[in-house]
């Protein structure tokens, strides 16, 4: 698949996953995609952990309240480290967030589908440091996001965009 069919046909899968297992090699791929993301000041915050054994998948899916990823053969575990890489400033948000894109764009191309799962991962419920305590995963790390991965078992299905005309534009705003 080309980079710009991955871009453009890439959706957020909430649907249910086929179970056929996840190759090692595949997650390797997506991992590396993911660490070949930009990150600021070379600070390289985001560190990423795939999980494909069923029990911890068990154990990691019966800590959150999303059904969104259940059946998935794996997921993979975006972790961050709130590290200051100019004057005062930490670009960790940017970072994981170019290191999932990369992840979501080459599950697609792989003829995967996933979905950034993050808001009740960092809730005050705290559910991101349990499913870090399940993985052995140090204090000083922050578990952003989950991503599940796996082969769609339902169509998956584009969401409505905006039209281009109302959203970009060139040489000033709305010319």
């Amino acid at each position: 698949m080309q980079t710009l069919d991955a871009i453009l046909s890439r959706t957020s899968y909430r649907g249910k996953y086929d179970p056929t297992p996840v190759p090692r090699e595949h997650l390797q791929l997506l991992l590396e995609a993911g660490l070949a993301a930009p990150s600021g000041c070379n600070k390289q915050t985001t560190s990423l952990i795939a999980v494909n054994d069923p029990d911890i998948l068990r154990q990691l899916n019966a800590l959150t309240e999303s059904k969104i990823g259940q059946t998935a053969p794996a997921m993979i575990l975006v972790l961050t480290r709130r590290i200051i890489a100019y004057r005062d400033r930490t670009y960790f948000v940017q970072d994981y967030s170019a290191a999932i894109e990369n992840i979501l764009l080459a599950a697609v191309s792989l003829g995967y589908e996933s979905c950034w799962v993050e808001g009740q991962v960092t809730d005050e419920d705290n559910i991101g440091r349990k499913m870090a305590d399940v993985l052995g995963v140090p204090e000083e790390y922050e578990l952003i996001c989950y991503l599940p991965i796996g082969k769609a078992a339902d169509a998956t299905r584009s969401p409505k965009k905006e039209p281009f005309s109302e959203r970009a534009w060139f040489n000033g705003f709305k010319k």
